[in-house]
């Protein structure tokens, strides 16, 4: 589990097509501190698995699903993402609950900046929208963000000066894609009330 802290902005250094999946080389001195094969360490937003760590970078597969599915199959050599260790039992969440289970994609629509904080506008996909409400949480490339305004097609979320130096959604412009993870807390009272709607009948 993760808490959608970013611990620090890495970058791919190397990727490998394999057919059917990809094997990306990341470089993240904080997050690979420690590291073992077969640790988690979330990419922007998605959760995957050491393969190999060697100094400061680590080595991952990721399956076509997954390539499918979020955003990192349009990673290349020197893109930067954002990383994160899976929390420890007994730390603060500082965000929130977070799977690295990536739900879509959306994309940046515009941004508004003003003198201590931005504002940005992200695409949001219609089978995701009855899960992102006002003040509610949402993950977007891995970044625990409270949404601002929620829309029928896209939300809104407010950015102060820190996630804008020390994550990649300071430098992600128009027509750039972003990961989405909605509350999963939302998903399971969805599928409880679904059930119980069910045995009612």
């Amino acid at each position: 589990m993760f808490t959608g802290i970013v611990e620090e902005l890495g970058e791919v250094t190397a990727v490998e097509n394999l057919g059917d999946a990809s094997r990306f080389r990341l470089r993240g001195p904080v997050v690979t501190e420690g590291a073992q094969h077969g640790d988690s360490i979330a990419v922007n937003g998605v959760c995957l698995t050491v393969v190999e760590h060697e100094g400061d970078e680590f080595t991952a597969d990721v399956m076509a699903e997954t390539l499918n599915r979020s955003s990192l199959g349009a990673l290349t050599v020197g893109s930067r993402v954002n990383l994160e260790r899976p929390t420890a039992v007994g730390a603060r969440l500082g965000g929130h609950i977070v799977q690295g289970h990536v739900d879509g994609t959306g994309r940046v629509i515009e941004r508004k900046p003003s003198e201590n904080w931005e504002i940005v506008k992200i695409s949001l996909p219609a089978d995701l929208a009855r899960y992102v409400v006002e003040k509610g949480s949402i993950t977007v490339d891995g970044i625990s963000l409270t949404v601002v305004d929620a829309g029928p097609d896209y939300f809104t979320v407010s950015l102060i000066p820190t996630t804008l130096a020390l994550t990649t959604l300071g430098v992600k412009q128009a027509g750039d894609p972003v990961n989405l993870e909605v509350d999963v807390i939302a998903k399971y009272v969805e599928r409880l009330l679904a059930a119980g709607q069910g045995a009612g009948r």
